[in-house]
C-alpha cells in the first residue's frame, strides 16, 4: 500500500472530499476534486431516486474523465440508489452512520466498487474491518455536520490505525483538517489520507449558498448541538457555525422540533421543492431563498483557518504543496530507528523510499531500519 501522497484506492492523492448534504457536493464539486487527483464524492438523496442518481452520475462523468464516487447515509432508504451506483460501476462508495455488513461490501466488490466506511469509534471501526471494507474514514468530534462519535480525532486515530494494522486497510482522518499542517499531522499518527468537508464547502464549485460560504470565511467559532432537524433525524448531533441566530436559540427545549416552526424559506433539494422550517436540518444550497441567515450552517472546528473561497482543485494542490514544504523544511532531518518500535507501528520501508532530501532511503548503518521521515516525491 502506497503512502497517503499517492495510491489510496488507486487515486493520485490521499485526499477525500467529504459528502456535503443534502446536495452541496454535487457533480461540479466532485468532478473538480477528481480532476485534481483526489477522491470526489457526490452526495446522494436520502430518498429513493434512482433516475435522478443516474443523471447525477452521468453529469459528473461529463465533467471529468477521472474516477469518482458517491455517498449514502445509511439510516435513510438507500437500496434503489445503491443499485444505480453499482450498475454505473463508480470507483468508490462511501457509507456513513450505521452498519454496512460483509454481504453488502461483497456485492459492491462484485460490481468493481470499493467501499469507504466512515465511523466515529473504535467499535465501529472493528465492524467495518470485519466487513472487509477497502478504507476506513475515522471522524473526530471536531468535524462539521452530523458527527457520530464523541472522541477527538487525534486520540482516536492511532488506535484505529493499530486496530487495522494486520489488514492492510488504509485509515483516513476526518475532523478539523483544512490545510497541509493537518495533513502532515494525520500522516504522522498513521493515517494514509485525510477527508475534508468544511474546506471543500468553501470552494467555488460547492453548491452552498453564497451567504453560507461567506460566513465560513468570516467566522471561527462552532458548537456541537442537536438543535436542528430533530424531527427528521433525532439522534444525530451536529457541529455548526455559532451564528447570531443559533446563539439566541441554542437552549431551545429538546421537545421542540422544526415541525411546529414557521417557514423561513424555500429551496430545491435534489430536484424537489422544499419549504424550510425554522430549525430544519437542511443547510442552504445555492437555490435557497428566504431568511438564509436563520438556516443551519454546518462547519468543523478548522473553519477559523479558512479565509477565502477558492477552486476545489486549488485546495488539493495547496494541501499537497504545503505538506511537502512542512516535511522538507521542518522534518527532513528527523531519523527514526524502527527497531525500537512495536512491529505494528513501524512504517513500511516502501513508504519511505523517497524523502524530502533527494528521495533516498536513510542508510542503515547498524543493521536497523533507520529511515528519514516519510515525504512525497518532489
Amino acid at each position: 500500500m502506497a503512502s497517503g501522497w499517492r495510491g489510496i484506492l488507486g487515486f493520485d492523492y490521499g485526499i477525500v472530499q467529504a459528502p456535503l448534504g443534502p446536495d452541496i457536493s454535487g457533480p461540479e464539486l466532485a468532478a473538480a476534486v477528481a480532476n485534481a487527483g483526489a477522491i470526489g464524492l457526490i452526495r446522494l438523496p436520502d430518498f429513493p431516486a434512482p433516475d435522478y442518481v443516474r443523471e447525477m452520475i452521468r453529469k459528473t462523468r461529463s465533467l471529468t474523465s477521472k474516477p469518482f464516487g458517491a455517498a449514502i447515509v445509511l439510516p435513510f432508504p438507500y437500496g434503489e440508489n445503491l443499485r444505480v451506483v453499482l450498475e454505473e460501476k463508480l470507483a468508490v462508495l462511501q457509507v456513513y452512520w450505521g452498519e454496512f455488513p460483509r454481504e453488502r461490501v461483497e456485492e459492491a466488490h462484485r460490481a468493481g466498487v470499493k467501499v469507504l466506511h466512515q465511523v466515529g469509534s473504535l467499535e465501529e471501526a472493528a465492524k467495518a474491518k470485519e466487513a472487509g471494507v477497502d478504507g476506513i474514514i475515522i471522524q473526530g468530534r471536531e468535524a462539521g455536520g452530523h458527527v457520530i462519535g464523541q472522541e477527538g480525532l487525534f486520540p482516536l486515530l492511532p488506535r484505529v490505525v493499530d486496530l487495522v494494522s494486520d489488514s492492510g486497510i488504509p485509515v483516513i482522518a476526518a475532523g478539523g483538517i483544512v490545510d497541509g499542517r493537518g495533513y502532515v499531522a494525520a500522516l504522522a499518527l498513521g493515517a494514509q489520507g485525510v477527508c475534508l468537508g468544511t474546506r471543500f464547502l468553501a470552494t467555488e464549485e460547492s453548491f452552498a449558498h453564497p451567504i453560507y460560504k461567506e460566513k465560513l470565511t468570516e467566522m471561527s467559532c462552532t458548537d456541537y448541538t442537536n438543535l436542528f432537524g430533530r424531527a427528521r433525524w433525532s439522534y444525530a448531533p451536529h457541529r455548526i457555525l455559532e451564528t447570531p441566530f443559533y446563539t439566541g436559540w441554542k437552549n431551545l427545549p429538546d421537545q421542540e422540533t422544526e415541525e411546529s416552526q414557521p417557514i423561513i424559506g424555500q429551496s430545491i433539494i435534489h430536484g424537489v421543492h422544499n419549504d424550510i422550517h425554522r430549525f430544519a436540518g437542511a443547510a442552504p444550497n445555492a437555490t435557497a431563498t428566504g431568511d438564509v441567515s436563520r438556516m443551519v450552517m454546518y462547519a468543523g472546528q478548522g473553519v477559523g483557518l479558512i479565509t477565502e473561497i477558492i477552486p476545489a482543485g486549488e485546495v488539493v494542490q495547496r494541501m499537497v504543496a504545503e505538506a511537502k514544504a512542512i516535511i522538507r523544511e521542518r522534518l527532513s532531518d528527523f531519523h527514526l530507528d524502527q527497531s525500537r518500535l512495536p512491529s505494528h507501528t513501524r512504517i513500511p520501508l516502501e513508504l519511505l523510499a523517497r524523502s524530502c532530501r533527494g528521495g533516498e532511503q536513510g542508510k542503515n548503518t547498524k543493521g536497523t531500519s533507520t529511515v528519514l521521515f516519510p515525504g512525497p516525491p518532489l
